[in-house]
């Protein structure tokens, strides 16, 4: 008999549990799971998949992983202006918002009452008076640039001027209580700043205007939060509007952070330290904390710790296993760091179902068009380190920090750099050579090794499709084993390879191949007489050819002829033809091949 499901608030979202065979809710109000089973009613906190906001996260009862000793360090290092780059959906903009709910004067006098509801229970909280009285202090100005991905400038501008016309309408409330005292120019800018009739000159110097009319007003320096600086500056560069845009960003960074004598502090985030085009130019007070610094290492991304934690608290600390192969792996300073947005997906999935398969979630919110151009770029040489990395390998490269997006072009160690500050590669060891750091890096862990892969198996797909094969379907009907060979191990010398999953790699590159032929009809995989054969190709017309290739891979180049005889003795002892004889050809002509690494061996079978 199934159980009563007892909560309060609306149900949402109820599945089923494939294991178990109970069912999971969600109450909206609470934002807590609800399991039955066997086992009885079970009461979860749900996971905050794609939630930034920490007030919604604190007020809802999300399952949160407590970050506020972020605070504690920020006011121990006392920064001026901070720039934290780390990949993307490594929890910048959840910080930024905690940030801002923690040091944000809210109106409710010195007890901060709303405040300390949020930050009850946290760590900062134990930390001391001295970092709890900083609490609800100041102004904040919290802006987020992620929505100027656009096609053009102009609509990337309109977007940004928006969001910090936003910001300046939520503190409408407190220009009109003291409009006293401003000046009647700085009243009247700051209105049309915030109803978005200013011109763009007047949008450059909006941070510094807010920052000046807060301090009239409420005597205190303003806090100002930037949220993904980056995103514009990626995005014109593949849109073709990047100096535009540097212009801009330059112009609106240097007002509220270089001449502002107004400004408590600064935090910003991103993903990369851009410095070439000048947009930090003269910030003597700008402290960068990139993934190679020790402080904050352990702010950004979950700790092992805290991911073993999470899973306890699921009950599915079973499948722990699979979760650092997949999601583990970067190095933060000297800190072991998990992929979050990774984990908690994860998690989600394994709640639902303990035997719920791994999947690279962080493929579907990172901009992998670095990969894809860095593959359709490739020289020899990088093919090469690619090898490599796939192959479990470590690539050496002297850090330059200051990488722009320009330098994704370049073959070499800006190449390099760039994939390893964008989370595309880890650390796995450094040191200190000839006045410079030096790294070994890697490939993190599954999931961004399943982007590379994808990315070169996509990219390769589309490099059949512009072949012209003709030659190599006559010469497979010819019976021409030594024409296919040729063909295909020049193909294979052009492409890159990766051997921990070469079976698949090898039909798919084959199967591809094949597919372009406008007159045959190409199976894989199909059952068929004892077992599988690995590809059949046939015509449409029963009265004409079909064929049969069984494909093997080789431990070593020597036995390459061997091993293409065994892939022909297992096409006729497993009776793979038995499929087409049955379906009504007549003729069916077999293939053995072997493959190993870029080197390949046909093989003709007789005719039946």
């Amino acid at each position: 008999m199934q159980q009563e499901v007892r909560r309060k608030g609306a149900m949402q979202g109820v599945c089923r549990d494939a294991v178990s065979g109970g069912v999971q809710n969600r109450a909206e109000e609470t934002g807590e799971f609800y399991h039955t089973g066997a086992g009885g009613v079970l009461m979860k906190k749900a996971l905050p998949i794609g939630v930034e906001n920490f007030e919604d996260i604190i007020e809802t009862g999300y399952y949160y992983v407590d970050k506020s000793m972020f605070i504690k360090e920020l006011l121990d290092l006392k920064g001026k202006v901070n720039l934290f780059t780390r990949p993307r959906r490594f929890g910048k903009t959840l910080n930024l918002s905690m940030l801002r709910y923690f040091f944000e004067d809210t109106g409710d006098g010195e007890k901060n009452t709303r405040n300390r509801a949020l930050f009850q229970g946290l760590k900062i909280m134990e930390a001391g008076e001295a970092y709890v009285r900083q609490m609800g202090m100041y102004p904040v100005m919290n802006l987020t640039l992620k929505s100027a991905k656009q096609e053009n400038f102009e609509t990337a501008y309109y977007m940004m001027q928006s969001e910090i016309a936003s910001e300046f309408d939520r503190h409408r409330e407190i220009i009109e209580k003291g409009r006293e005292k401003l000046s009647l120019k700085e009243y009247e800018l700051y209105l049309e700043i915030a109803d978005e009739k200013a011109d763009e000159k007047q949008v450059r110097g909006a941070l510094k205007l807010f920052s000046k009319c807060m301090q009239k007003i409420t005597g205190r320096n303003t806090v100002i939060l930037i949220d993904e600086y980056d995103v514009p500056l990626e995005n014109a560069y593949f849109r073709g509007f990047y100096e535009k845009m540097v212009d801009f960003i330059r112009s609106l960074f240097e007002s509220a952070l270089k001449t502002n004598d107004n400004l408590q502090f600064a935090v910003i985030t991103g993903c990369l330290r851009i410095s070439k085009e000048s947009i930090f130019t003269g910030l003597n007070h700008l402290r960068i904390v990139s993934v190679l610094d020790q402080q904050y290492s352990e702010h950004f991304g979950f700790t092992e710790a805290e991911v073993m934690q999470m899973m306890t608290y699921y009950a599915v600390e079973s499948r722990f296993p699979t979760m650092k192969e997949w999601y583990d792996g970067y190095t933060f300073g000297a800190t072991e760091v998990y992929n979050p947005w990774s984990v908690i997906n994860f998690m989600y999935d394994l709640f639902a179902n303990i035997n719920a398969f791994p999947r690279p979630y962080w493929v579907n919110t990172s901009s992998n068009d670095i990969i894809k151009e860095m593959i359709a770029g490739a020289d020899r040489e990088t093919k090469g380190q690619i090898e490599t990395l796939l192959n479990g390998g470590t690539l050496e490269l002297q850090v330059h920090e200051e990488v722009t997006y320009e330098d994704m072009r370049d073959r070499g160690e800006n190449l390099w750099n760039f994939l390893y500050f964008t989370g595309y590669l880890t650390k796995q060891s450094e040191y200190f050579k000839e006045s410079s750091v030096f790294l070994r890096v890697r490939i993190p862990n599954t999931e961004v090794k399943t982007i590379y892969r994808n990315t070169i198996l996509g990219w390769f797909r589309r490099r059949i499709e512009k072949q012209d094969f003709r030659d190599f379907y006559r010469a497979m009907e010819e019976g021409n084993a030594e024409k296919m060979q040729e063909i295909l191990n020049e193909h294979l010398f052009d492409t890159i390879s990766f051997y921990d999953s070469a079976e698949n790699f090898y039909h798919g590159f084959l199967a591809g191949i094949l597919s372009q032929s406008e007159n045959y009809l190409v199976k894989s995989n199909r059952e068929s007489g004892n077992g599988r054969s690995d590809i059949m190709v046939k015509s449409p017309s029963l009265r004409g050819r079909s064929f049969i290739l069984e494909l093997k891979v080789s431990k070593d180049i020597d036995e390459l002829e061997a091993d293409a005889e065994k892939a022909l003795r297992q096409i006729y002892e497993k009776k793979y033809m038995d499929e087409l004889r049955t379906e009504g050809y007549k003729k069916t002509e077999c293939y053995g091949i072997s493959f190993y690494r870029k080197d390949c061996v046909v093989l003709f079978g007789r005719r039946e």
